[in-house]
């Protein structure tokens, strides 16, 4: 009874500043419905998950390379270089699916490469996927030099623009689904088992036959993959291609995970709280909108979030040990 007691005492500060952050949360939902009287309709909130739609999406990838105890920051940059990438294979007169396939393809390649580099090569995530950041970006830049894209087909759009129900945006509904597939797949199948035992304690992974190598390679190759599934849900919800498209999606993503509580230093965290990492730095953003605070304001209290998330991950991890 009292190591349980001086248990829950040990984490008592960790958890203060987690529910400080809710109670913040609250705080500030409230005042916004308060100014913006459409704050917490429903299509509101419809509007703010779309919005976080594509961050969200993209953030189950940085996850799942958090969870390993990585980092993915080349992210973004591909998704500039898939909708860059994308806009080319459509202006070929290449049809939409096709497009889709190839620009999947090419996500699937960055990550392979960060994850042979960083499995196999034994190079920090930090560096490897540093590079990868500026080898796409670059990539996005040279290909159409450095022009945007447009004048696609019209059939394009409407992949984001839809809704089902005529209600609900279908874009809330791809969100939904992947969460659903990821979560099953991290709680009940092997490859999620492994996924955590090679971030907890690689060692102990290594000794219980996990081939951890080929683990951390896959979930690179998954991070690639939904970066590219996002840059191409932002070339839909645009309509054209910018090479500049996506310039700070990885520290959005990366901040996703960590204020949904994964742990930096891996092995521990849902993935689906990740969503609501995103939720809640999307609800920021949109009520900041409605305050009409200016957006370099924006950009400073989203930064103070994710400080605030990471000190109080940093302090349970101490209090753990």
């Amino acid at each position: 009874m009292e190591s349980y007691k001086e248990g829950v005492k040990a984490k008592l500060p960790a958890l203060t500043l987690y529910l400080g952050l809710v109670v913040i949360f609250i705080v500030f939902a409230v005042i916004c419905s308060m100014m913006g009287k459409n704050f917490l309709t429903l299509n509101n909130m419809f509007n703010i998950i779309t919005q976080a739609s594509i961050i969200s999406i993209i953030a189950i990838g940085a996850s799942l390379v958090i969870v390993t105890g990585g980092i993915d920051l080349s992210v973004g940059s591909i998704v500039g270089f898939v909708g860059i990438f994308g806009g080319l294979i459509l202006k070929a007169g290449m049809p939409l699916i096709a497009m889709g396939i190839l620009c999947i393809a090419a996500g699937a390649a960055f990550g392979l490469v960060n994850g042979c580099l960083v499995s196999y090569g034994k190079v920090p995530p930090f560096i490897v996927t540093l590079g990868a950041m500026q080898i796409a970006r670059g990539l996005a830049l040279l290909i159409n030099g450095g022009q945007p894209i447009s004048s696609f087909p019209k059939g394009l759009g409407s992949l984001m623009a839809s809704k089902v129900l005529g209600t609900v945006p279908v874009s809330v509904i791809y969100v939904f689904v992947f969460y659903a597939v990821i979560i099953f797949v991290m709680a009940y199948t092997k490859f999620g088992r492994h996924v955590y035992a090679a971030g907890g304690n690689i060692c102990a992974a290594r000794l219980s036959g996990i081939n951890v190598n080929r683990t951390v390679l896959m979930v690179y190759v998954l991070s690639g993959i939904f970066a590219a599934i996002g840059g191409i849900m932002l070339l839909s919800r645009l309509t054209y291609a910018d090479p500049n498209a996506g310039s700070g999606y990885e520290m959005n993503a990366i901040a996703s995970a960590v204020i949904g509580g994964i742990s930096l230093s891996g092995g521990k965290g849902k993935i689906g709280n990740t969503l609501v990492g995103a939720i809640i730095l999307s609800t920021l953003t949109c009520g900041l909108q409605i305050m009409n605070v200016a957006t370099y304001y924006q950009t400073i209290v989203t930064g103070i979030v994710i400080i605030a998330a990471v000190f109080a991950d940093k302090k349970k991890e101490r209090q753990s040990e």
